[in-house]
């Protein structure tokens, strides 16, 4: 009987396969990249990157987030650009970003690439960007160590530290020190360091109070100083020639506070002055920020409404500007100029007539309105009323009275009426009967005169002002009889 044929692969295909699967996973493991994918690349310079090879990993924290894909050497130099190919764990990376150079531990070997990302206010770097040399650093080897320590340079490690005891232990020659100060003149350095010693703890207490003043007020106040220094130097670094112009300004600065030494003296002899009086002015202007503060905001809308304040105020200052043209208020100013001239004369008069007015309306209040306002003290023929008042009703009473019968004219009529008491007035001083006395007959003796007349004349003093006398008695007293 025929032996029916297996079915299955050909040994020449199970081959080319394998094959094939052992191609794949050899380039994936050792390839650069994987197929049909391109990482984020960064570049970076490092000033010496001897112990840095190809794959090579890149940490962030202690993560692995990358590796070295190439280390190209730059010209002669020992600067090298180092491409780092990095996965999306270890990004964004900012501007700002440092790289350093560490070791590895004892059981991997070699260096890797410790990369701090930055701060997000730097901007990001683009892929294929660069990180400058100024922003790494590289690690210090053991063979560097101890090449700098050679035969020249150890002899000339020895003639530095032999000059340094002749400096601190020699006896100064004569003139040497004749600028130092009296207490230390004569002696070495060493004893005048050693004299310094009694004056240590006031500066060492100084310095612990700059110190302490140096951590800040705040948490990280002292980190966020140091990171703001680092990004200054950065900053310089990244302008050589700005650095270069700075330097040299500085010297030249210098060199006119060094020629102007004398007047630099007495200015720091003046300062501690100036400092106290600094900490209390300080201490007034932080009293005095709330409330310009609070200022500050009130009048942010008024600031803000100025702009249209002006704008609207443009037709007006343009109707002003016509208004005062020569045809219209200088025209006007002309025809008022006499009219200004005469008010200025009437001015000056004034200046003497209110004096005088004033007078006038000082014995109207003192003296004539409140005599006014008192009632006259009759007896029983008093009516309470103000005196004014009773003017008043007098006139009225007088008015109704006096008509004459025919209406051509008013008189007043008094008749005593016959009686036989005999009686005279004296010298009357009437134009019809001048010097002549009146004569009257009434029936019953007069009882006398009311008011009384007074015994004198009242003093007529022009020079008296009228508010400085005394109210006028109105009590209706009788006085002796004729």
């Amino acid at each position: 009987m025929r032996r029916r044929g297996r079915k299955g692969m050909a040994p020449f295909a199970a081959g080319a396969i394998v094959i094939a699967l052992v191609a794949i996973v050899t380039f994936l493991v050792f390839g650069n990249d994987i197929p049909f994918t391109k990482p984020f690349q960064v570049k970076v310079v490092l000033a010496n990157a001897q112990s840095i090879r190809t794959r090579s990993p890149v940490r962030i924290a202690g993560v692995t987030v990358g590796e070295v894909q190439k280390v190209q050497t730059v010209g002669d130099a020992t600067t090298t650009v180092v491409t780092v190919n990095m996965s999306d764990r270890g990004l964004p990376l900012y501007k700002d970003a440092e790289v350093k150079v560490r070791p590895r531990i004892f059981l991997e070997g070699n260096f890797f690439l410790d990369v701090r990302p930055g701060t997000p206010g730097a901007g990001k770097i683009a892929d294929g960007g660069t990180i400058p040399v100024s922003q790494t650093t590289s690690a210090v080897q053991l063979d560097q160590v101890l090449t700098s320590l050679q035969s020249d340079t150890r002899k000339d490690l020895q003639k530095l530290v032999q000059g340094y005891g002749d400096a601190l232990d020699g006896t100064p020659k004569p003139g040497e020190d004749a600028t130092q100060d009296p207490a230390v003149r004569g002696k070495t350095a060493s004893e005048a360091l050693n004299r310094s010693l009694h004056y240590s703890p006031q500066a060492l207490r100084g310095i612990a109070l700059v110190n302490q003043a140096s951590q800040g007020t705040d948490l990280h106040d002292l980190s966020k100083l140091i990171a703001g220094t680092q990004k200054v130097s950065a900053a310089l670094s990244r302008n050589d020639q700005n650095l270069k112009d700075l330097v040299t300004n500085f010297n030249t600065t210098m060199g006119a506070f060094a020629s102007r030494s004398g007047d630099l003296k007495s200015t720091i002899a003046q300062l501690p002055g100036v400092l106290n009086l600094a900490n209390s002015t300080f201490a007034n202007l932080n009293r005095a920020f709330p409330p310009v503060r609070a200022f500050a905001r009130e009048i942010l809308p008024g600031v803000r409404q100025t702009a249209p304040t002006i704008t609207a105020s443009f037709p007006w200052v343009r109707q002003t500007r016509a208004l005062v043209s020569k045809p219209e208020l200088q025209g006007l100013v002309n025809d008022l100029r006499p009219a200004v001239s005469d008010l200025s004369s009437v001015t000056d008069e004034s200046l003497k007539l209110l004096p005088q007015v004033d007078l006038v309306n000082r014995c109207m209040i003192d003296i004539v309105l409140p005599t006014g306002d008192k009632p006259v003290d009759d007896g029983f023929l008093s009516t309470g009323l103000a005196n004014y008042k009773e003017f008043w009703q007098t006139m009225t009473a007088l008015s109704g009275e006096s008509q004459n019968f025919d209406g051509n004219g008013q008189y007043t009529r008094f008749q005593t009426g016959g009686g036989p008491e005999t009686f005279t007035t004296g010298p009357t001083g009437v134009s019809s009967f001048v010097g002549s006395p009146l004569l009257g007959n009434p029936a019953i003796t007069p009882l006398g005169t009311r008011p009384a007349r007074p015994a004198t004349k009242p003093p007529y003093n022009r020079k008296k002002p009228c508010y400085t006398n005394t109210p006028p008695d109105l009590t209706a007293r009788t006085g002796p009889g004729f």
